[in-house]
């Protein structure tokens, strides 16, 4: 009997103990499954850490690329805002030396004819060049293109003047009011002022000596009046021939040429 009960003992206790490690095996495995579980969730983690890591490289890597380029651009910006500078600079001084010639040239003329009554003459600048106005009734006869005498000392003064000047050219206009003129010498207004205003290049360049590469003549007729046609003051002040003293074209858009931009 003594034999049997510790038999008895003995298996419960085997029981016992058998349960005791399923229940501390079960708790194992449930902790092991949380332990992989945390593990997985820790992998993706590691995984999207990862790829934004990397593609913050790659954005930071464009971001180089890009702030390359920007100082690239910027860079050569400031090289065209300098020469951009440079030429205005240097156009306002050519501006300011030009503006001063004329000065000069409108003094020199003014001096050169003081005796002549401010009428018959008149000297100003308009849109950078020099505009010498001289009235037909002391060039011309009316209706005529033949050069008085009495002009023949304008013309030697302002010649003097001209020649002193040898990288200008000559712009001579004749200019006529609307009074239609028809004669055996003059078909019309425009051929008048085209003969006066060649008459006075001719006694230029022939009597004076001015290059007559420098000269030029033409006839505006009655189409540019300075005042109305509708008085005799006015059709007096628009019967004119002026000389026009301006910059050769080849220095004048050498001056205007802008400095090549940079791409």
């Amino acid at each position: 009997m003594k034999k049997l009960n510790n038999i008895l003992l003995l298996t419960i206790a085997v029981f016992l103990f058998s349960s005791c490690n399923k229940a501390k095996l079960a708790e194992l495995q449930r902790e092991l499954e949380l332990k992989d579980d945390k593990i997985e969730l820790m992998e993706e983690q590691l995984g999207h850490l990862q790829q934004t890591n990397g593609s913050l490289l790659d954005r930071m890597s464009e971001l180089s690329i890009i702030n390359q380029t920007g100082a690239e651009s910027i860079q050569k910006s400031l090289e065209n805002m300098t020469q951009q500078y440079s030429f205005i600079e240097d156009l306002t001084t050519k501006i300011h030396s030009k503006d001063s010639l004329n000065l000069a040239l409108v003094m020199n003329i003014k001096r050169s004819l003081s005796n002549i009554d401010d009428d018959d003459v008149q000297v100003e600048v308009k849109g950078g060049v020099v505009y010498v106005s001289i009235s037909d009734k002391l060039l011309f006869r009316s209706g005529s293109s033949k050069i008085t005498s009495e002009a023949s000392e304008v013309l030697n003064k302002l010649a003097l003047v001209i020649n002193d000047h040898s990288d200008l050219n000559i712009l001579v206009e004749g200019h006529t009011d609307d009074v239609p003129i028809s004669n055996s010498c003059m078909d019309d207004n425009w051929d008048l002022s085209v003969k006066r205003a060649t008459s006075v290049v001719r006694m230029l360049v022939e009597d004076y000596y001015v290059d007559p590469t420098r000269m030029t003549a033409a006839g505006r007729s009655e189409f540019i009046p300075k005042e109305d046609n509708g008085s005799s003051a006015g059709r007096s002040a628009n019967r004119r021939t002026e000389i026009i003293i301006t910059p050769k074209l080849d220095q004048f858009f050498q001056l205007l040429e802008a400095p090549a931009i940079a791409d």
